[in-house]
């Protein structure tokens, strides 16, 4: 019997169209492996996702930076072809907010969260989370917002450089603009030349204390606060390797007992009385010994599947146990375990890992997205060495080929997903 009540499918939705967002995998995997029906509403061009054994129907996404409106009316299409309530789960912050602000107007087609409508929108933003730490006293680095470019060159000179610049809504960077959520800044020229280009990014700029990296100091916490706003599920973790170096997503993370980590995600979670998904960013500085939020995203993080407990619990399969009324089992945790991205740390993904370990991509019992990752992998690589070079040419998409049925779990492979 499975854990989750496989009646109630599951929809998951991302407007981003980055193919190698493991999360998307990880998300499709975890529910399909117990059974849930999952749609999974994102775009495929490309995607080793769609490949997987376990989505049972793709559906066309909303287009990327869509309004309100357009992601209400696209799901609004794919409830009348799944023909029964879901759980909506967003995987990227720009469907986490809208799905925030439109809860009312899905319900009773999707089973969400209940929180304040503009939450997951105050929490992702950059800008609020300086206030929110503030009012919950959870260390954060200092942050300035200028407002000109001269300002933000004064600023600049105030922090002391090296710096980190962040624009506070990064969901809203136009594609192709060159703009990233997120650098480090070394001159006051740089910091000037950047809020020039406020009004194309859409969002204020921040310019935050520069906390350097260092072994030991990047952290994270996902979890799940239920219905009470008791968090469930995952837990801490400790960044061992990112991508790019020292300042990228999780390429190698480790579960890490850290009762301190844990006690500031809980005290922030239940300050807002945050429910649903979550996915903290912790840096420890050097000199203070504390530990500073830097970035609350109000959904599954890229690496949740790191905390699938000794019961087979995670953060995706606590938000559907929970909204579909089920207890959620008290599983204990798998401290040491191991989480991997292959692409990204190719060759931590051939150790060996006595804690235990799960790779982003490969899996026994799911391969062909892991076969399709690298082939994708191979001619981005291949691309961006082209472009270096200065003898770029287009790469055209692969073609995606036809999905066979997907092949029924036994007992025993049910049991040990």
């Amino acid at each position: 019997m499975s854990l989750l009540d496989t009646r109630v499918p599951a929809v998951l939705l991302r407007t981003d169209r980055n193919p190698f967002h493991h999360g998307t995998l990880g998300a499709v995997r975890s529910l399909g492996r117990a059974g849930v029906e999952v749609h999974l509403v994102a775009d495929s061009a490309g995607s080793p996702v769609h490949r997987s054994r376990y989505v049972h129907r793709m559906h066309a996404p909303p287009p990327p930076g869509a309004s309100a409106d357009e992601i209400l009316a696209v799901l609004r299409r794919v409830a009348g072809q799944v023909g029964r309530p879901a759980v909506l789960i967003p995987l990227d912050d720009a469907t986490a907010i809208a799905a925030g602000r439109l809860r009312d107007d899905l319900s009773p087609s999707y089973l969400l969260p209940a929180m304040p409508a503009t939450l997951s929108e105050r929490v992702a933003d950059k800008a609020e989370l300086a206030a929110v730490c503030a009012s919950a006293d959870v260390p954060h680095p200092l942050t300035l917002v200028p407002d000109s470019p001269r300002q933000a060159a004064e600023d600049a000179r105030r922090l002391g450089l090296p710096l980190v610049a962040k624009w506070s809504r990064p969901w809203l960077l136009p594609a192709g603009s060159g703009l990233r959520s997120t650098q480090v800044v070394h001159t006051a020229q740089q910091a000037r030349a950047l809020h020039a280009r406020t009004a194309e990014a859409g969002s204020p700029l921040l310019l935050q204390a520069f906390l350097p990296p260092g072994e030991d100091r990047d952290w994270f916490f996902h979890g799940y606060a239920d219905r009470s706003g008791t968090v469930r599920a995952g837990g801490p973790g400790r960044k061992q390797l990112s991508w790019p170096r020292g300042a990228g997503l999780t390429a190698v993370g480790h579960w890490t007992p850290n009762a301190e980590v844990r006690t500031l995600a809980e005290r922030v979670t239940g300050g807002l009385g945050y429910r649903g998904v979550f996915d903290l960013d912790f840096r420890r500085c050097g000199s203070t010994g504390r530990y500073h939020l830097l970035d609350f995203n109000p959904r599954p993080g890229a690496q949740f599947r790191l905390f699938a407990d000794s019961a087979g619990l995670d953060v995706v399969r606590a938000l559907h146990l929970d909204l579909t009324g089920r207890p959620l089992p008290d599983g204990q945790p798998v401290a040491g375990r191991s989480f991997v991205v292959e692409n990204y740390a190719p060759f931590a993904a051939l150790r060996t890992a006595p804690g235990g370990r799960e790779l982003a991509w490969y899996a026994r019992d799911d391969r062909v997205p892991g076969w399709a990752m690298w082939a994708l992998w191979a001619r981005h690589v291949s691309g961006r060495l082209r472009q270096r070079l200065g003898t770029a040419v287009p790469v055209p998409a692969p073609r995606p080929a036809p999905r066979a049925a997907a092949p029924s779990l036994t007992d025993n492979e049910k049991a040990s997903s």
